[in-house]
């Protein structure tokens, strides 16, 4: 299948040929045909296989075959629960409507409220939005959600994690009159997200992308065991001096841990962005640009940016401290090989962490590799951890003795109860 199969229109088709995409990936193929008759989607599929292109082109579309009368609203608002994610979105828009004469605006936290609410009274195209920033506008009545005719969920299931779900649910209500609804998630499983799929869609066609192997991106997976914080630091900073890493996402648990990285790569002289959660928004921007444009190659993230992020050229991603869950571990990978482009993910573990390699790799299927450097070799030993072996034998329960005072006292003296004839035997007879 290709994407002239589609039947969208010439400049939905110069757009895609610009971008460079060769053919549709296996849930553009699925969605795609039937979001352009109308249907409600309900679409899970892998992070990286094309999600975006596989409801933008819909709406885009929907643009083109019904244009506006009319300059009083937004007419798409596609959801997602990140503002990285939303800009990424919002890019992703504007190149596949470049050949078009579409207004695409963002509201997103972190702007000023000025120009946001001057993009709803303009009459814009297209929302790319987050939940909490939204509702602000919901709650003031300044947006006007009976305008919309498509609403687009993207990542539902993070919505749900995120505690975004009640938000989205009112954004649902206030956009009560739209024609469709496409929900689209890296995972359908859960009965949280069942239960607010019914709620939202309208009898909604189930699409769960299993890639083929041609679209499967198989990431090579290594970690580096480390004795302590200073040894982690010291392998973090060879790796990063490699020559092979060209763009690289290092990963850390928290913003207090964000700092002390950022002085030890400071003080080595290793450049780098930052990006990290309650950030002030042109900061945040700048600070993606900045890598996505490779001005820097190197980009140290807490999990704000396991999902939001989507350069197509991240060679290396560095699980700086290990996530909690497997799922998150996934996504963070994820970042890496895509664009059918090859990428690493390295892992520094310390002792306390090691546990999790058997999680991830079971989660995954697939082996995480050990590597060593000569110079840089860890002096403890991985932990082992044994399984305590099951008792063949049942324990034997023994029955506890009542120890009495009169039982003692009694102790030699003769037994004549037991030696008393019964009353019924002949020698009791006359």
């Amino acid at each position: 299948m290709q994407f002239e199969d589609f039947d969208l229109d010439d400049a939905l088709l110069a757009a895609v040929s610009d971008a460079g995409f060769k053919k549709p990936t296996t849930v553009q193929s699925e969605a795609i045909p039937e979001a352009l008759m109308g249907r409600d989607i309900m679409a899970g599929a892998p992070t990286g296989t094309g999600k975006s292109a596989a409801f933008l082109l819909p709406c885009l579309q929907h643009l083109i075959d019904f244009p506006r009368r009319k300059r009083d609203g937004a007419r798409i608002l596609i959801l997602t629960p990140t503002r990285e994610l939303a800009i990424q979105i919002g890019e992703n828009a504007k190149q596949l409507s470049s050949h078009c004469n579409f207004s695409i605006e963002y509201i997103i936290g972190g702007v000023g409220y000025e120009h946001q609410e001057q993009s709803f009274a303009a009459g814009v195209d297209i929302i790319v939005a987050t939940p909490g920033r939204l509702m602000e506008y919901v709650r003031n009545r300044a947006f006007l959600g009976s305008t919309i005719e498509i609403l687009v969920i993207d990542e539902a299931d993070r919505m749900l994690d995120m505690g975004f779900i009640d938000d989205v649910g009112k954004i649902s209500d206030a956009t009560s009159r739209r024609k469709q609804t496409m929900l689209f998630s890296a995972t359908l499983e859960g009965i949280g997200l069942e239960k607010f799929a019914s709620a939202v869609l309208n009898d909604p066609v189930r699409i769960n992308s299993q890639s083929p192997r041609s679209e499967k991106r198989k990431i090579p997976q290594y970690f580096y065991y480390a004795d302590d914080l200073d040894h982690k630091n010291r392998l973090l900073e060879h790796i990063l001096r490699q020559e092979e890493l060209s763009k690289t996402l290092v990963f850390v648990k928290s913003r207090e841990q964000m700092a002390k990285l950022r002085s030890f790569l400071d003080g080595k002289g290793i450049k780098a962005a930052y990006l990290q959660g309650e950030m002030e928004q042109d900061k945040r921007i700048k600070a993606f640009e900045s890598f996505s444009n490779g001005e820097i190659s190197l980009l140290v993230a807490t999990d704000v940016a396991s999902r939001g992020l989507d350069v197509p050229d991240i060679s290396h991603v560095i699980n700086y401290d290990l996530p909690y869950s497997a799922d998150v571990y996934v996504h963070r990978i994820g970042r890496t090989a895509r664009a059918g482009k090859k990428g690493v993910a390295i892992n520094l573990v310390e002792a306390h962490d090691y546990l999790k390699v058997s999680k991830f790799e079971r989660y995954t299927g697939e082996k995480i590799e050990r590597r060593v450097f000569d110079e840089l070799r860890p002096v403890t030993r991985i932990p082992q951890f044994t399984k305590k072996k099951k008792k063949d034998e049942k324990k034997v329960v023994r029955k506890k003795v009542k120890n009495r005072k009169r039982d003692t006292l009694n102790k030699g003296r003769p037994d004549f109860q037991s030696k008393k004839t019964p009353k019924n035997s002949p020698s009791s007879a006359g």
